[in-house]
């Protein structure tokens, strides 16, 4: 039985307790994915275990390969053949996809990858939280280009996030990337899944016009392309050379140029409609937190207990992080006195943060390395001890002042 193009039994209709690894696969499932391709890596292994189980038991095809290289190609090659396709990773099998991940901007080629982070670098700490891949999902491949990244910080966000994934690769012919943690996918809460009636799924837009006439990179007013599938009777060449709008190579400057500006505008002119933040208490605060992943739940915490003792605190929760939402950030440190950045590396994001302050304000990393979350008492302690700062340097201007 089918509903709204979905399989009903891909849809677990229901309330389960499930760590967040298992959550993606059941979100994958019901975004109607139904090729999987993968390499065994901790602290992503439950993703891959799930999805050998899952998808055979929907017609769907799941296949271990031999590394992550191999992996992210047959991802690719499965969508351009019209199927829905992830999979999923950690650390280094991420950097081992960057070349692949970087054919699928060039090609425009929708499928979803989702990075469990550890600790690093190199093997790190396999079992152990990280977020050190967050400049390397915006700029781990060679060449100019957009990219969208999500980050889920619970299990139902993993749920709920890799549907939009999906939905988001498909409205934008992009690989998009859910940056996710060992935490976050560890971590086994209550996820409520609800009837495939209610779930919202975007699928690629198909040709209108006969093969003759289609142009697999022509873009409509939106920047985004029509896609045919490998099959579909559509004549399709698909390389990761300069390519103009027939699809075949076009070794020149102009063509270059129009078909990095494609990749850029089509994510740059829709980020509007992209770029998801939740935000708590940031309308009258004079300080904000913003943070991402397992990070955010510690710094929700501080911020409440920073309410509770009088100080104005906000927090800016960046559920996409990629594109960054700059507009936001620069309204917020307009108003406010500092921005506090919890994360765990030794600061990545927090470089997008200066950028976007631009100066109007003062823009704080609380760095941790890895290996553990970040508690909230270490976020509210930075807190607090900025208001003693303030105080202190209040005091030392009504003093000068004083003494003329």
């Amino acid at each position: 039985m089918r509903v709204d193009g979905v399989a009903s039994e891909a849809v677990l209709t229901g309330t389960h307790f499930m760590n967040g690894d298992h959550a993606c696969c059941e979100g994958a499932l019901a975004a109607g994915c139904r090729f999987f391709a993968g390499y065994p890596i901790t602290p992503a292994t439950e993703i891959t275990e799930r999805m050998s189980r899952r998808l055979p038991e929907l017609g769907g095809i799941y296949i271990q390969m031999e590394d992550e290289i191999a992996s992210m190609a047959a991802v690719l090659g499965s969508s351009w053949g019209g199927v829905k396709a992830m999979t999923s990773t950690s650390g280094p099998g991420f950097s081992l996809m960057m070349e692949n991940i970087g054919l699928g901007i060039c090609t425009e080629t929708p499928c979803v990858i989702c990075n469990v982070q550890r600790a690093g670098p190199s093997t790190g700490l396999p079992t152990l939280v990280g977020q050190g891949d967050m400049m390397q999902a915006r700029w781990g491949s060679h060449g100019h280009y957009e990219i969208i990244a999500l980050a889920p910080s619970s299990p139902q966000e993993m749920f709920d996030f890799t549907i939009r994934a999906f939905n988001l690769s498909e409205q934008y012919r992009i690989p998009v990337i859910i940056m996710a943690d060992e935490v976050v996918g560890h971590l086994t809460e209550r996820v409520v899944i609800p009837s495939g009636q209610t779930i919202k799924l975007v699928e690629r837009r198909k040709p209108e016009k006969p093969p003759g006439l289609y142009r697999p990179y022509h873009p409509g007013k939106d920047w985004i392309s029509p896609m045919a599938n490998c099959g579909d009777g559509y004549r399709i060449h698909v390389t990761g050379l300069t390519h103009g709008e027939s699809g075949y190579p076009g070794m020149d400057e102009t063509t270059q140029a129009n078909m990095v500006n494609r990749l850029i505008q089509k994510i740059v002119s829709n980020r509007h409609d992209i770029i998801r933040t939740e935000n708590i208490n940031i309308d009258d605060a004079e300080i904000v937190v913003v943070a991402y992943g397992i990070s955010a739940r510690s710094a929700k915490q501080a911020v409440r207990e920073a309410r509770g003792r009088g100080i104005r605190a906000g927090l800016i929760k960046l559920e996409t992080v990629w594109p960054f939402p700059e507009e936001l950030i620069r309204s917020v440190a307009r108003r406010v006195r500092a921005l506090i950045m919890p994360e765990i590396n030794a600061g990545q994001m927090v470089l997008e943060l200066q950028r976007c302050a631009g100066g109007a304000c003062s823009v704080q990393l609380l760095p941790h390395f890895g290996g553990s979350i970040i508690h909230p008492g270490t976020i509210l302690d930075s807190i607090m001890n900025y208001i003693k700062e303030k105080k202190v340097l209040q005091k030392r201007n009504y003093e000068n002042i004083k003494k003329g």
